[in-house]
């Protein structure tokens, strides 16, 4: 191998991340060693084959940390310790080395914008308005008449203020009153946010995800945010929506909050930071902004195509924004995750998905340009479970049931062995924290590997595609001229060139003829007849070009 070689072939390692695939792990509820209905690491431990046999690129783990579980791990009482109800920190570790050892990645979450109010932070900090760490939070004083200082609104109902009789002031929480704000415009709380990501980056993690990057920062004057109208002219359950957050959250000042926290990973080669953007307006132009400077990070999602249809013109536009924000920085694509409802449901027509719309999918999702996160079950197919209200746990569903019914209909545990009384996923005497749906023991781990034409099977034929294929993981893309009710996209990279083709109806259609002149079916997915049955797809090639050989999905 030249220097040439060498200086590429280091290149490519430690740009691991662009076209990667990260399985995202939601702890408590993938796998339980211990009996007590949590899943934990050494449960985790127990099932990396199955992450690793997948063909992802490496693992995205949600909160471990010490917690008062209040948000489920996103409310943080210590950055730096492994709550007992998942393990401990020789836990951690062995889930680390055991990932290395697969050739898995893994990331963490990091929780910079708030911690819990139980942690040492905001004890020293509530105490008084003097002290080395008054200023780490968020604190104003009352308005005249005692009110909080502006309007902003808390994402999970209310005032996004409360207040604290001992400094007589309230301070800002974005999310739960016992979610306070960390002020990381202060000098010190800053640098002992970068002090956590150390500890991490110190123990061998491969980088971070980076929790509600738009809400990292705020305005310092507190200006109040101007109304916005009411969707659809009519008052939402989600009071949050009545506002223009210009003040509140998304201001410049989280740029250089991104790039102390870069600065410090560019010191760990090889490390990675994927921020998590959220659905307001302009959130395509703010995964450009936020990953399209050397200095920045690494990869951005946002949760914006979560919030609507599965059409044809919001296709057509997330095709659009997708190819704008890969030429000015590099998107992240998740369809599913813990905080929102199983695409298998969301998207499905009538609310009701079979294995193909499923498979389509899921080829959208591992074909656009970018990376991808892949949620837990979502290999498998699973729909949103239906929880009935004394079966919620989640604090925002309790407090918009009905019209809102939070996010445990997608934290509902992993199954593993449909036969099982709690699908493997634990050997508790009682329930797991959430219930096992019996709609999902069907579509557990083994009963998808017993059969040839699973989703499951397929999720690893196509991942293993990716792997395989330059086209898919970093190619190039543009849109193609396709009449209703295909939608498609070409991919190029190296020499290679595959053309993507989605039927996004009901009904059967025919490839116009230009396509069937090509060669159908890279690794087997195609339409050899010329016709895509309803909800299929098509990866096609042209005639002359050398098919690849597809990975077994054993």
């Amino acid at each position: 191998m030249d220097l040439h070689q060498r200086a590429r072939c280091g290149v490519q390692q430690a740009e691991w991340w662009r076209g990667a695939v990260l399985y995202q792990v939601y702890p408590r509820s993938f796998a339980d060693s211990d009996g007590d209905g949590i899943g934990d690491l050494p449960g985790l431990l127990g099932r990396l084959d199955h992450i690793a046999r997948l063909g992802v690129d490496g693992i995205w783990l949600c909160p471990v940390y010490a917690s008062p579980q209040r948000d489920f791990g996103y409310d943080v009482a210590d950055h730096c310790a492994i709550d007992p109800a998942f393990g401990s920190l020789a836990d951690f570790d062995r889930v680390l080395q055991a990932a290395h050892a697969r050739g898995l990645k893994l990331l963490v979450d990091l929780v910079g914008g708030h911690t819990s109010d139980q942690h040492p932070w905001f004890a020293a900090s509530r105490r008084s308005r003097s002290g080395p760490m008054a200023d780490w939070y968020v604190w104003a004083d009352p308005a005249p008449d005692g009110m909080p200082p502006n309007n902003w609104l808390s994402v999970f109902g209310g005032s996004a203020w409360s207040w604290e009789p001992r400094r007589r002031q309230y301070f800002l929480h974005h999310f739960l009153p016992s979610q306070p704000t960390l002020n990381l415009q202060t000098p010190q709380a800053m640098e002992a946010l970068l002090d956590i990501a150390r500890f991490w980056l110190d123990r061998g993690v491969d980088g971070f995800r980076l929790d509600a990057v738009d809400f990292l920062t705020h305005d310092l004057a507190l200006r109040s945010n101007p109304a916005a109208p009411a969707p659809g002219g009519q008052v939402p359950a989600k009071l949050f929506a009545l506002q223009r957050h210009d003040h509140d959250m998304i201001q410049p000042a989280s740029l250089g909050v991104l790039r102390r926290i870069r600065a410090l990973l560019d010191e760990y080669p090889g490390t990675v930071a994927l921020g998590e953007v959220s659905s307001q307006d302009g959130a395509f132009d703010r995964i450009a902004a936020y990953t399209g400077a050397p200095d920045l990070l690494h990869m951005a999602y946002t949760l914006r195509p979560l919030r609507h249809g599965f059409d044809r013109p919001t296709l057509e536009a997330l095709l659009r924004d997708a190819i704008a924000a890969t030429a000015r920085g590099w998107p992240c694509w998740s369809f599913s995750n813990h905080d929102v409802e199983r695409a298998a449901t969301r998207w499905a027509p009538g609310g009701r998905a079979d294995g193909r719309f499923t498979r389509l999918l899921l080829a959208l999702l591992l074909t656009l340009p970018g990376s991808a996160c892949l949620y837990q079950g979502e290999e498998l197919g699973l729909p949103e479970a239906q929880l009935q209200e004394d079966e919620i746990r989640d604090p925002f569903g309790i407090a918009y049931w009905p019209e809102f019914k939070g996010r445990d209909g997608s934290r509902t545990p992993m199954p593993w062995t449909g036969g099982e009384r709690f699908a493997g996923f634990t050997e508790a005497w009682s329930c797991p924290w959430l219930p096992v749906p019996a709609a999902h023991r069907a579509l557990a781990v083994d009963a998808q590997e017993r059969d040839p034409h699973s989703l499951l099977r397929f999720t690893r034929a196509l991942l293993w595609l990716r792997r395989d294929e330059p086209a898919l993981r970093r190619g190039e893309t543009s849109p193609l001229d396709l009449p209703a009710p295909l939608l498609g996209f070409r991919r190029e990279a190296a020499g290679r060139r595959v053309d993507l083709v989605f039927n996004l109806s009901g009904e059967p259609a025919a490839l116009p003829p230009g396509l069937v002149g090509g060669r159908c079916g890279l690794g087997g997915f195609g339409a050899p007849d010329g016709v895509l049955p309803a909800h299929g797809f098509a990866l096609l090639v042209p005639a002359t070009a050398p098919v690849r050989d597809l990975a077994p999905a054993k």
